[in-house]
């Protein structure tokens, strides 16, 4: 039996890493002309195509007994082939692509999610299709957001490949269904600026400068326009910051600036999700909505952190007993679900449905299933940076799609 491991968060990422992220970002205006193509043309007939809606928060759908908690349960294998590879599905990055890189036990592909009193049932791109004609959905957060979106392209490419194709799209139309995906780059979920690139340390983490009551308009002033809202985010709260509340500043985490209290990571991702989920139900538009919260997916590094030698090197899932989550992540996860019962108790009257994705504890188990160092070469350095926080595609990322169809249409 394995010996029981400690999970190690991501901090501090190189700077080398941030400029990676901005370099995919589509300018404003380019994303904005492509929301308005969508708005105009892309979500025809708005009939409601949907099963009646669930007033249950779970992840449960039509047809299942809301006893069965499908977050609760275990990977078992699945020695189907792939869903997908890199050649049905180009729309995958090269930091996920761990075929391509040369990760050489694939057998990460083959386990599928099992809740402990239920089948899921694996995803089917024709029925989220069909189900989804006219509408529209958005993720909202960092890249793990971005790497559940890409895991959805690649999943519907079996039944419709969205126009255009093409790499480093945000929004992606299925025409059609008259169906849309689109991706909303904002890693603190609130207005974010980066003040020093460096950062306290000068460590290349950067200093960021926090409006915690102030929701990113990058999405926020688009949120009215999508049917479903998937919001998602975690990682970079690491990074030392300043925090803001009515343009005053109020404390930091990590910031190293004298007579500043520091008031950790903590205090700015649960008024960030307050923020956050605030703007997505208040979110103007005259049509019914539905925010998923999605909850952290814990990193696994081990023998050290993303800059200090750790890595990711199990060839199996772990079972439940055989692992124990950072005590920080914990408390994020904790911070998350309760911003969102608050959330949506706000809801309530307003024709805003509130789902909870509790994928912390089946992604817990999944050491198996990142990268490595078997993703896209940065030259700009000396070697391939590990990376234990995303997942390969196809991968353990795709079961929090499986989820996702079942909690919207059962």
């Amino acid at each position: 039996m394995l010996t029981p491991m400690k999970f190690h968060v991501v901090k501090l990422p190189s700077i080398a890493h941030c400029r990676r992220h901005w370099h995919y970002m589509f300018p404003a205006a380019v994303l904005t002309a492509c929301l308005v193509v969508l708005a105009a043309t892309g979500l025809p007939g708005r009939v409601p195509l949907m099963p009646p809606l669930l007033t249950s928060t779970t992840g449960h759908g039509r047809g299942v007994d809301r006893s069965c908690d499908i977050f609760k349960g275990e990977w078992v294998r699945d020695p189907g082939a792939p869903r997908y590879t890199n050649e049905t599905c180009p729309v995958i990055h090269g930091h996920y692509d761990c075929m391509r890189y040369g990760k050489p036990d694939l057998g990460f592909i083959r386990w599928r999610w099992r809740p402990d009193e239920c089948e899921l049932p694996r995803f089917d791109a024709a029925r989220f299709l069909g189900a989804m004609r006219g509408k529209s959905v958005a993720f909202v957060g960092d890249s793990l957001a971005r790497n559940q979106m890409h895991s959805l392209v690649c999943l519907l490419a079996r039944t419709e490949r969205p126009a255009p194709w093409t790499k480093a799209g945000y929004v992606y139309r299925y025409e059609r269904h008259g169906f849309a995906v689109a991706d909303f780059w904002s890693p603190f979920l609130v207005r974010a600026v980066e003040t020093d690139r460096d950062g306290p340390t000068r460590s290349g983490a950067g200093l960021w400068s926090l409006h915690l009551d102030e929701p990113d308009a990058g999405w926020a002033a688009h949120a009215g326009m999508f049917d479903y809202i998937v919001v998602s985010a975690g990682s970079w709260f690491y990074r030392p910051a300043v925090f803001y509340e009515r343009g005053r500043l109020v404390g930091c985490s990590g910031c190293l600036v004298p007579n500043v209290t520091d008031l950790t990571l903590r205090y700015s991702l649960r008024l960030a999700f307050r923020s956050a989920l605030r703007s997505a139900v208040g979110a103007p538009g005259g049509r019914s909505r539905t925010v998923i919260v999605r909850t952290i997916s814990p990193s696994h590094y081990e023998n050290g952190t993303r800059n200090e030698d750790g890595d990711c090197v199990r060839t199996r899932p772990l079972q439940r007993g055989e692992w124990e989550m950072d005590e920080e992540q914990k408390e994020m996860r904790r911070i998350q679900v309760e911003e969102f019962a608050a959330a949506e108790a706000a809801a309530r009257g307003k024709g805003v449905r509130m789902l909870l994705m509790d994928v912390t504890e089946a992604m817990a188990l999944r050491p198996d299933a990142h990268p490595s160092k078997y993703r896209m070469w940065e030259p700009e350095k000396f070697r391939v940076s590990r990376d234990c926080l995303h997942w390969c595609l196809p991968g353990a990322m795709d079961a929090c799609n499986d989820m996702l169809l079942h909690m919207l249409i059962g």
